[in-house]
């Protein structure tokens, strides 16, 4: 099945450079390009792609507002968003996770990282750029703030003692396989309980599910 992309960014020639790029490979297409954040939202409801590549600071909306928008409308529950900044430590990368975005990487990632991580958001999974998450985490993710948390505390007694288990090991990092590895179990067995997880917490996706275990205090971040 092909990945239907929209490309958000205020820079013609980089939205170019990234439809020249992702519709150079089979498995993908630009659907859309636009050049803030209205525009993008607007964009997305009439061709429902299965990727937003989102730039976050653009003029009038920008993109955190936009990928707030997104995330929110049930037309487009199967759309991932996946942020693009030049600020990977930046505090709007960590609202635009709390908002729904599933990863974000850096704009001067390679063109094989980069399709990569279209095809990884797309596939549902989460894309945390390891170069950056760690000061993110601990900079904002697991700083109390004034918006209210992703999970309700009421919400997080409903998990079972291994889905947290699970959720805490995701939140550090670890792939299902590697999860599988650590507790002796499939990795279809580890997808369940992450599943279950989201479910119970009404996590939209894997990185949010990573947020709320920060916020919860369920994890903490590494010294």
């Amino acid at each position: 099945m092909t990945i239907r992309v929209l490309l958000a960014d205020d820079q013609a020639l980089l939205r170019a450079t990234f439809r020249i790029l992702i519709d150079s490979d089979p498995g993908m297409t630009v659907v859309a390009e636009a050049a803030d954040g209205r525009e993008a939202t607007d964009l997305a409801l009439v061709h429902v792609p299965d990727v937003v590549l989102m730039d976050l600071r653009m003029p009038d909306t920008d993109g955190l507002t936009a990928t707030a928008g997104i995330c929110s409308l049930p037309n487009l529950a199967a759309t991932r968003v996946l942020v693009l900044t030049t600020f990977e430590n930046d505090q709007n990368v960590a609202r635009a996770l709390r908002a729904g975005a599933s990863g974000f990487l850096g704009k001067d990632v390679g063109p094989d990282v980069l399709l990569t991580g279209i095809r990884t958001v797309a596939a549902g999974e989460s894309l945390l750029s390891p170069a950056a998450t760690r000061t993110l985490i601990t900079r904002f993710l697991a700083t109390p703030d004034a918006e209210a948390p992703l999970a309700p505390p009421e919400r997080l007694p409903s998990l079972t003692e291994r889905e947290r288990e699970v959720m805490s090991l995701v939140a550090h990092g670890m792939s299902n396989t590697e999860i599988a590895g650590h507790l002796v179990v499939s990795p279809l067995t580890v997808r369940s309980h992450v599943q279950r997880a989201m479910t119970k917490l009404h996590a939209r996706d894997r990185a949010q599910l990573v947020v709320i275990a920060y916020q919860s205090g369920l994890v903490r971040p590494r010294p």
